[in-house]
C-alpha cells in the first residue's frame, strides 16, 4: 500500500516552484494538499488573498502530482492539525523554508515522519517564490516628497503652518526599503491590499491608510507623517497644509499632464545607501519659528514655480527646501551623504537636489535642465495620473 504523504500551504500564486514541491512529494507516497483558509491567512500573514480558497482548491486539485486536496479548518501555523488527526498521514513534507520546532514536535507527538527538502525548480526552470511574484505584480505607487518636509509633524507644524509637496509614483523601477520612498507605509498597505490600491474616494484611502499605520496602541510611541499616506494615495502633484495637527486642514491637487510632463522631465533619483540601523535623524534638532517659517516659505516658492514651469525658480525653492530641513535635523546628512551630494552637485545639467524623506541616506532626488542632463546611472520618475 503506497504512503499518505501530506504538504501544506497558500498556494494564492501558484507557479512552477509549487508545482515542483507537490511532484517531489508525490515521490514518496500519494499527495493530499491542505490549503490555509482565507480566514486563517488574513488573520496569520495580515494580509487577504489574491485568489479565494475555493479557486485555490480547484487548482491544486487539477495538478495531476495530487491526490486529493482540501481547506484546512485549523488556523495558525499548524492550521493543518484537525485534517492531519483524520488523514493519520505517514509523512509530512515541507520546504526548507517551511521547517519549524513546532512542525517538528507535531510530526513527533503523532508519529509522522518529517520530509524537508531544499527549494529547487525543475531542470531549465528559474526559481520561483510567491513573495517575488507578488513584488513583481505589485502596483502599490510610492511617494516623492518635493518639499516641506517635516512639516507634516505637528512638532514643527506648531511654529509655523505650511504646505507639503508630495508626488505620487507609478512603481516603474525596485523601491529599495530604508530609502525615504514611503516603504514602511506602503509595506502597511500591502498588508491590506497585497497588489493594488482599492478604488475609492483618495483622500479617504489615504487617511484610512494613516490611522491604519498609526494604531493607537503602537508601542514605539512614534506617529509616522501624514505625508506618506498622502503621497502614495492621492496621485498627481499634491500639496497638503498642516497647522499643528496631524492631518492637513486642506489640499490642493494638480492633475494637469502638462505639468506632470515637465516635472517627469526634470526629477529623477540616484541612489545612494539605505538608512543605516540605529540611526537618528532626529538627534540634533534644532526646531525655532524662523527656520520653520523658512521651510514653509519655501514650499510656497516651490509650488507656484512647478505651475509656472519655471526651471530656475523650481531649482532654487526647492534648494531652499533641502536647506531648510538641514537647518531643523542636521541629522540628516550621515556620513557618506555629502560625498554623493558633492559628487552630483559638480554635473553638468544638475540644478539642485534633496534627499528623498527624512534623510539618513535612501536616494538624492536631482533637479535637472532635463531628461537629457541625467546622470547615466539615473532612475526617471512616472508621476502618477490617476
Amino acid at each position: 500500500m503506497s504512503k499518505k504523504v501530506f504538504v501544506s500551504g497558500c498556494y494564492d500564486l501558484l507557479h512552477s516552484g509549487h508545482i515542483e514541491f507537490f511532484r517531489q512529494a508525490a515521490a514518496y507516497g500519494d499527495l493530499y494538499v491542505g490549503i490555509g483558509s482565507d480566514e486563517t491567512i488574513l488573520h496569520y500573514k495580515h494580509h487577504h488573498t489574491l485568489y479565494s480558497e475555493q479557486e485555490r482548491l480547484f487548482l491544486v486539485k487539477s495538478i495531476r502530482y495530487v491526490k486529493d486536496a482540501f481547506i484546512n479548518s485549523g488556523s495558525g501555523i499548524l492550521d493543518f492539525a484537525p485534517e492531519v488527526e483524520w488523514l493519520k498521514p505517514d509523512i509530512l513534507v515541507v520546504n526548507e523554508d517551511g521547517d519549524s520546532p513546532e512542525k517538528r514536535q507535531f510530526c513527533a507527538e503523532h508519529g509522522i515522519e518529517l520530509v524537508v527538502l531544499q527549494r529547487t525548480p525543475q531542470e531549465g526552470l528559474q526559481p520561483r517564490s510567491s513573495t517575488e511574484l507578488k513584488d513583481s505584480l505589485c502596483e502599490i505607487p510610492t511617494r516623492l516628497d518635493l518639499a516641506g518636509t517635516w512639516i507634516d509633524q505637528p512638532y514643527v507644524s506648531c511654529h509655523a503652518p505650511g504646505w507639503a509637496i508630495t508626488i505620487s509614483l507609478e512603481p516603474t523601477f525596485e523601491i529599495r526599503e530604508r530609502c525615504g520612498l514611503a516603504t514602511s507605509t506602503r509595506n502597511m498597505i500591502r498588508k491590506i491590499w497585497p497588489v493594488r490600491l482599492p478604488d475609492m474616494h483618495p483622500e479617504t484611502l489615504a487617511k484610512l491608510v494613516f490611522c491604519f499605520e498609526n494604531d493607537p496602541e503602537r508601542s514605539d510611541g512614534i506617529i509616522s507623517g501624514a505625508q506618506d499616506s498622502i503621497g502614495i494615495c492621492m496621485p498627481g502633484l499634491v500639496r497638503h497644509y498642516y497647522d499643528n495637527r496631524f492631518w492637513p486642514e486642506r489640499f490642493e491637487t494638480c492633475l494637469d499632464p502638462d505639468i506632470l510632463d515637465w516635472l517627469e522631465d526634470r526629477l529623477c533619483l540616484v541612489p545612494m545607501f539605505p538608512r543605516r540601523p540605529g540611526c537618528s535623524v532626529v538627534e540634533g534638532k534644532d526646531i525655532t519659528r524662523p527656520k520653520v517659517e523658512a521651510l514653509a516659505a519655501a514650499a510656497d516658492a516651490c509650488w507656484n514655480a512647478i505651475l509656472r514651469r519655471d526651471t530656475d525658480g523650481f531649482a532654487k525653492a526647492y534648494a531652499d527646501s533641502f536647506a531648510a530641513q538641514l537647518a531643523l535635523f542636521p541629522a540628516m546628512i550621515q556620513p557618506g551623504v555629502q560625498d554623493y551630494i558633492d559628487k552630483y552637485a559638480a554635473r553638468d545639467g544638475v540644478l539642485a537636489w534633496k534627499m528623498s524623506g527624512a534623510g539618513g541616506g535612501g536616494y538624492l532626488a536631482l533637479v535637472c535642465t532635463g531628461s537629457e542632463t541625467f546622470p547615466e546611472e539615473a532612475i526617471p520618475l512616472k508621476i502618477r495620473r490617476k
